[in-house]
């Protein structure tokens, strides 16, 4: 049987619009419906569209009969079955693969369930597609330093081993593989007269490789490659193979690998028609720079053979920015410039993110792009609500996720009032982050509500919604959609509304997630049961494999294309970006299952495909005209590492100093650095503020305060700009949207314990009983207070540490006197200055020679003496106040001692070791502190003596601190 031709188109051409010339060309001498009987596989259906588009700019005629390759799988062939849903397989190895991970939990620790079933899934296909029988994996050799590791792996194939059954439901790929297989076994015994064409396809999966075979031994079928490097020699080509390893990672390893499956050499490829790129040179130049890293000797000997390299170079410009908001904003800036001139332009990344920071950037200008990916439906609006909600069944909300749930667009959409659901959202918050509780509840929701009727109602609807999140349990997968759903439609449908009135599954987005969930409904019962975090996962996966076209009308010119599309693209102007390693290539996946090694010896493509087949998509996009190279130089987290074929390229260019390589390179990259100033102007500011000097306000002497805490003297001693802030200005720091337990928390928590324990106290106690009882309260107030279970074992251990010897210690006070004051507010009065301070201690006794003795309970380091004595003042002036018969109970008394007791580390206590004296020099010198605030000359000056530069504020944003710096003079400002 005589065996057709194979052709190519090198890169840099349109190859759809070649296809089409070349397909007219060859059919010219026969009769018009001779193009009608011909049938023509694409690898795309973005190619598809645009051989159509070719077709109809050359004037009426026949059309062939298009058909994509992966069409194969579909069409009905006898003795064949419908291939097994996707989902259900999927599901069914989740079952597996969850036994797998019960009975082995060291086997790939860390990875999630669904993300081992993928990869087995994914592992599935490529056995399938390549015609790999899990037989070929038992003879393979596993001795090596991660033999049981593989052992387990292949132990696990093996239950796996049914779905390759001939009586099993096939998968799609093993569908395609049986149809191409009985039509190569039909056209070998019977050659069919049809004539088939296969363009734009490398052959990278079994399957594909395989119909290509078929239809090249055809006498009728023609095979047109695309982006066929014809300038690489036959040592560069034979090396690709030549190794223990194949260089799968070359970006014509594919075409080698398909020519050697026809028994054909790269010789006996022939150009399908005459056009020739416009960046002939560029392709020379590319080609070598790609070489396989065996030959690249060659870049020496064939370097010179180049020529003046400048040519070659002129229509390229290299963008190195310094992030990647630069890098997006100067490739907005290219494509916004090519819109105004009416000029194509195709922006072609495998980055997402890059992708989206370019979209945004052209929302400036109103210019919406045409997306061939579309948005992802996990980040649509209905995406994720659908993903909040499956991730927070089965557990108690806290303020954040409850206001994430609340203040999702999509919820409360159905209601017939939605501003109060906006309205009172914004007010729950408010409260919750002031008076907590962190896990709210019906009674803090009905305490919110304040007796208001609508409020009550709102708040109805809400604490009925909580306790359906909490109660999860392992459940089978129909009933996971079920409850999730209806949660979902509560919330949409808002406390008076209903869901079809939110119109959550309307538009493409909705309609997308609705098509995933009922496509996931109908496969539930090969998906056993689910907790809430693997369901989640489920939901995560599927989601984001989603993507939703913008409905929107968008940019005729400007269009944004994945690697894979780049041999579709047929504008002039192309952006190639992201070309970071990690990014453009993307890392291959790590494959749990199997080694490389023992991929390579059971047949199956190495992980370094995927690399080669990204190569191929760069060599095909960087023979346009007009092409843009741009990495950025960092990322959020830290340097980024050039692309291996743009750093192939730029060490090319300098290592050719005769053909004016690194002129030409330098050239490259002043274009682009061009674009970069312009990224610059565009985000300079248009107005130059000078920075904010260092404030200290001066308000007048009425709206001063007139009474404060003795806590707060050392505030107006560190920061006086956080008192007139706070107590003038009366703002107050939100509380965090996360409460957590902080040590504040701690020490509120701690005090109340020993309050309780001092105020619960018998008259004869044992240090046993008394250690009992410390730690039954302890064990309450936490119960009580803390609603983090965690925190509350942490911190009663710490308790139980140094119990003890607090009531040691206690027992030793008992005997030395009596608690008469604790937590008990006393007030003393300034006369001259119209001022009173307030004091709250935490305990003080009467010694049994009738003095005070004050004590202070620290759950953290108590101060130093020497921080005592110039700041830290509220154990003096309570001292003082003492003196001064401020607590009713105690009337004026001698204070005879000062003392911390510390609710943490060892529990010790500390004796302040300042003299007597000292009390009323304190007095003393805070009668004048007051005296200089209460003077409206005096300001509040910011940050004055803070214990530490690191130290924050609560008021560094704004005092504006920053923009000056702690050495800064502080600029007094009068305000009315």
């Amino acid at each position: 049987m005589a065996e057709a031709p194979l052709f190519a188109l090198p890169p840099g051409v349109d190859f759809a619009r070649e296809l089409v010339t070349g397909l007219i060309a060859r059919m010219q001498a026969e009769p018009p419906e001779a193009m009608a009987r011909l049938r023509l596989y694409l690898n795309s259906g973005r190619m598809m569209r645009r051989v159509r588009e070719e077709f109809d700019r050359t004037g009426a005629r026949f059309l062939p009969r298009l058909a994509l390759i992966s069409d194969l799988r579909r069409e009905p062939v006898a003795g064949i079955p419908a291939n097994v849903s996707p989902l259900r397989r999927r599901l069914e190895l989740a079952q597996l693969v969850a036994g797998l991970v019960s009975r082995l939990p060291a086997f790939e620790a860390g990875a999630g369930l669904f993300s081992l079933t993928d990869s087995l899934a994914t592992l599935m296909s490529e056995m399938q597609g390549e015609g790999v029988p899990p037989e070929a994996l038992e003879a393979l050799d596993i001795r090596d330093s991660h033999a049981e590791h593989w052992q387990f792996s292949l132990e696990f194939i093996r239950i796996v081993a049914r779905f390759f059954e001939a009586d099993s439901a096939p998968d799609i790929e093993a569908r395609q593989r049986r149809i191409v297989e009985a039509l190569a076994a039909r056209w070998h015994d019977t050659p069919t007269d049809e004539r088939i064409v296969v363009a734009g396809s490398t052959g990278s999966h079994g399957a594909t490789a395989l119909f290509i075979e078929a239809v090249a031994a055809l006498p009728n079928g023609l095979i047109v490659l695309p982006g066929f490097d014809f300038q690489m020699p036959e040592p560069a080509w034979n090396s690709l193979c030549s190794g223990k390893m194949p260089i799968e990672d070359h970006p014509q390893f594919r075409f080698r690998a398909l020519l050697d499956r026809l028994h054909r050499s790269p010789a006996e490829v022939q150009r399908w028609t005459d056009a020739e790129p416009d960046t002939g040179h560029r392709n020379a130049l590319v080609s070598l720079a790609l070489r396989p890293a065996p030959v690249t000797d060659q870049w020496l000997n064939e370097g010179a053979q180049l020529g003046d390299l400048r040519p070659a170079c002129e229509g390229l410009s290299l963008i190195e920015a310094p992030d990647p908001r630069h890098e997006a904003l100067a490739l907005a800036l290219i494509l916004r410039e090519a819109a105004e001139r009416g000029e194509p332009a195709t922006l072609i990344t495998p980055n997402r993110m890059l992708t989206r920071r370019v979209a945004a950037t052209l929302d400036r200008w109103g210019i919406l792009p045409d997306d061939s990916a579309g948005a992802p439906l996990h980040l649509s609006a209905p995406g994720r609500l659908l993903r909040h909600v499956a991730r927070l069944r089965g557990r108690t909300l806290m303020i954040e996720p409850l206001l994430v749930l609340l203040k999702h667009p999509l919820t409360g959409a159905g209601a017939t009032m939605r501003g109060h659901h906006l309205r009172f959202t914004r007010e729950l918050e408010l409260w919750l982050r002031r008076h907590g509780p962190a896990f709210p509840d019906a009674a803090a929701l009905t305490r919110w509500a304040g007796g208001d009727a609508a409020k009550q109602a709102w708040a109805d609807w809400l604490a009925a919604l909580l306790p359906r999140f909490e109660d999860a349990p392992v459940q089978p997968l129909s009933a996971c959609i079920e409850t999730h759903l209806a949660l979902v439609a509560t919330l949409a449908a808002g406390p008076d509304g209903s869901p079809e009135a939110s119109g959550f599954w309307q538009l493409d987005a909705g309609q997308e997630c609705l098509r995933v969930f009922t496509e996931l409904a109908a496969e539930a019962e090969h998906g056993g049961s689910y907790g809430p975090a693997d369901y989640a996962d489920l939901v995560d996966t599927l989601l984001r494999a989603g993507q939703v076209r913008n409905p929107l009308t968008v940019h005729p010119g400007i269009t944004f294309l994945g690697a894979l599309e780049a041999r579709v693209q047929g504008a002039g102007l192309v952006l190639l970006g992201g070309l970071n390693e990690g990014s453009w290539p993307e890392a291959p996946a790590p494959d749990p299952w199997l080694s490389r090694k023992m991929r390579l010896d059971a047949g199956l493509p190495l992980p370094e495909r995927q690399i080669g087949l990204s190569a191929h998509d760069f060599q095909q996009a960087i023979g346009a005209r007009q092409v843009v190279l741009s990495r950025s130089r960092r990322d959020a987290d830290a340097e980024t590492v050039p692309s291996r074929w743009l750093n192939r390229l730029t060490n090319l260019l300098g290592g050719l100093p005769d053909g004016h390589g690194p002129e030409a390179l330098a050239a490259m990259r002043a274009r682009g650095s061009a674009w970069l100033r312009l990224a610059e102007a565009a985000e300079a500011p248009r107005l130059s503020l000078p920075p904010a000097p260092r404030p200290a306000p001066r308000p007048p002497a009425e709206v001063r305060p007139r009474e404060l805490p003795v806590t707060a003297i050392k505030t107006l001693i560190r920061d006086p700009y956080a008192v007139y802030a706070g107590r003038i200005l009366r703002l107050r720091p939100l509380d965090p949207l996360r409460p957590e337990p902080d040590p504040r928390l701690r020490g509120q928590v701690l005090h109340l314990i020993v309050e309780r324990f001092l105020k619960t106290r018998p008259e004869v106690e044992s240090l046993e009983d008394a250690e009992a009882r410390l730690l039954a309260i302890a064990e309450e107030v936490l119960a009580a207070e803390i609603p983090w279970p965690s925190a509350q074992r942490l911190w009663l251990a710490r308790i139980r540490r140094i119990a003890r010897r607090l009531v040691e210690d206690e027992a030793r006070r008992q005997a030395e006197g009596t608690p008469v004051v604790i937590e008990t507010r006393g007030t003393q009065a300034l006369p001259d200055l119209g001022f009173v301070l307030t004091a709250k201690p935490d305990r003080i006794d009467i010694c049994t020679d009738g003095r005070a003795h004050l004590f202070d309970y620290k759950s953290g380091l108590p101060p130093t003496d020497k921080e005592v004595r110039y700041y830290d003042k509220q154990l003096l002036l309570e001292a003082a106040m003492i003196e001064r018969g401020a607590f009713t109970a105690l009337g004026p008394r001698e204070v005879a001692a000062m003392t911390y007791i510390r609710l943490g580390g060892e529990g010790e206590t500390r004796d302040l070791a300042i003299p007597r004296e000292e009390v009323a020099e304190s007095w003393e010198k805070f009668t004048r502190l007051i005296a200089r605030y209460l003077d409206p000359k005096t300001g509040y000056t910011a940050r004055r003596a803070l214990r530490s530069t690191r130290d924050v504020s609560d008021y560094d944003q704004l005092s504006r601190f920053g923009e000056w710096q702690l050495s800064d003079r502080a600029e007094p400002e009068d305000l009315a």
